[in-house]
C-alpha cells in the first residue's frame, strides 16, 4: 500500500513539473516587448527607439539576403550575449540574463 502511494505521489509530482515547464512560448509577445522597440513591429529596423540621432541602424530582419548570411547559432549568440561579443554594435544589449533559453529559441 505504501509503495503504491509513493509511486502515485511521484507520478503526480513529475506530471505537474513537466506540465509547468511545457508551456508554449509566445514568440510574438517576446519580440514585441524586447525587440520591436529597435527592430520595429515587422522587423524592418524601424522601431520607435530609432530616431535620426540613433547611432546605428538596427538589423532589418526582412532583408533575406543579409539574414541568410547568419546561422541560427549566430542569431542566438547575438541575442544572448549582445552585439559587442560578436563584433557588432554595443547598442544591441545582451538578453541572456533576461530571457529564458526557450524564449530565445522561439525568436
Amino acid at each position: 500500500m505504501t509503495k503504491k502511494l509513493i509511486i502515485t505521489a511521484l507520478f503526480l509530482g513529475l506530471t505537474q513539473a513537466f506540465a509547468g515547464g511545457a508551456q508554449a512560448v509566445d514568440a510574438e509577445k517576446v519580440f514585441k516587448f524586447y525587440c520591436a522597440q529597435c527592430h520595429g513591429a515587422s522587423g524592418k529596423g524601424d522601431g520607435p527607439n530609432v530616431t535620426k540621432d540613433f547611432p546605428v541602424s538596427p538589423r532589418d530582419f526582412t532583408n533575406a539576403k543579409e539574414m541568410s548570411k547568419l546561422s541560427d547559432a549566430d542569431i542566438k549568440n547575438v541575442v544572448l550575449d549582445g552585439g559587442p561579443v560578436v563584433s557588432k554594435s554595443p547598442m544591441m544589449p545582451p538578453w541572456g540574463k533576461t530571457l529564458k533559453i526557450e524564449e530565445v529559441d522561439a525568436l
